[in-house]
């Protein structure tokens, strides 16, 4: 069994060919999407700012092998944030990702002395 990874990903984007029902349905919505709907989970969490209404984010953790690296765990979420986006019928493009392997990322913890 190879080692497991656990990735958080950033998948940003811009709205395009939004429908008058999907932007009437996402300018009704945007207080449960905004900076404070901000996590990182499975399902991921799509955060935005009603004005102008033209980019998104959406956060996902995505647990996958290692041996994959960061561009498998890019791939896996997108292709959520795709199924997810087009589930809710809303129109979309220019997708792109951060990703972070949390196994790997360096934590600096202060000295005693400069706390």
């Amino acid at each position: 069994m190879s080692e497991q990874h656990t990735y958080r990903v950033i998948v940003r984007g811009t709205w395009d060919d939004l429908t008058e029902e999907a932007r009437a349905r996402l300018l009704a919505e945007a207080d449960a999407h905004g900076l404070t709907s901000m996590r990182f989970t499975e399902e991921g969490s799509l955060t935005y700012q009603p004005v102008p209404l033209k980019h998104f984010s959406m956060r996902y953790v995505v647990v996958s092998d290692a041996a994959d690296g960061a561009e498998m765990a890019a791939a896996i979420a997108e292709d959520r944030a795709v199924a997810a986006l087009r589930g809710l019928g809303y129109g979309f493009r220019d997708l792109r990702s951060t990703v972070t392997d949390l196994d790997t990322m360096k934590i600096n913890r202060k000295s005693p002395s400069r706390r």
